[in-house]
């Protein structure tokens, strides 16, 4: 979907200002909301794919104005009340007031380690060849979906090169709606800066991109 989310090649918000030494969480609870997404997941109630769609889904004002962790909550408190895991009464205030639901699993403080350390591996079975092969040159599809994509606005209808060969991944566009894994073979694109953002661009400069095959069409 085309959302605030997608700020690839944008102009208008400034330098990057890289902060030195930046911790990994600026105040507890940003350390909280991010245990609390594992955890959650861990549930097996959404999968990656429909919880990243879920912060896409963040009006664009809101998205914008919030800080990363603020997007990550309100990205989970939607998952919870859409799915009925807790009620509106009970996150604001921060009290259960109904008998907790059932979940498929649990994230146990002895397990987090090992939890985190195995992730979650997206490869699969191919369902069929490669289309394309190291070397190919392929253009991005121009397309404007209303569903999750992780295709960047910047690169559609843009021509790059094939550098790498994966695989077959679950393919998030379908995984994010409830759709089940549908495997498609991910590449890395290989784009020259100049094909993206023209003359103005460094002549040297290059930009890869993971891309799987449904996003791509032979030159």
């Amino acid at each position: 979907m085309n959302g605030p989310h997608d700020l690839g090649g944008q102009m208008g918000f400034g330098p990057i200002a890289p902060e030195p030494d930046e911790p990994v969480f600026h105040s507890e609870w940003e350390r909280r909301a991010f245990a609390l997404t594992l955890a959650m997941g861990a549930t097996r109630q959404w999968n990656i794919d429909v919880s990243r769609h879920a912060r896409e889904n963040i009006p664009p004002a809101e998205y914008l104005s919030s800080s990363y962790y603020e997007i990550w909550l309100a990205g989970l408190v939607r998952l919870l009340t859409e799915r009925g895991l807790a009620a509106g009464d009970e996150m604001a205030s921060g009290i259960m007031s109904e008998p907790a639901r059932p979940v498929a699993g649990k994230l146990t403080a002895e397990n987090v380690a090992a939890v985190l350390a195995m992730g979650g591996p997206a490869n699969r079975q191919p369902q069929g060849p490669a289309r394309f092969r190291v070397g190919d040159r392929v253009r991005t599809k121009k397309m404007h979906p209303r569903d999750h994509t992780r295709l960047p606005r910047y690169l559609r209808g843009h021509a790059g090169e094939i550098i790498a060969v994966h695989g077959a991944h679950v393919f998030p566009d379908s995984s994010a709606h409830g759709k089940g894994d549908d495997p498609q073979w991910l590449y890395t694109v290989g784009f020259t800066a100049r094909e993206l953002w023209g003359e103005d661009a460094g002549a040297g400069d290059t930009i890869s991109a993971d891309l799987w095959e449904v996003y791509l069409e032979s030159r």
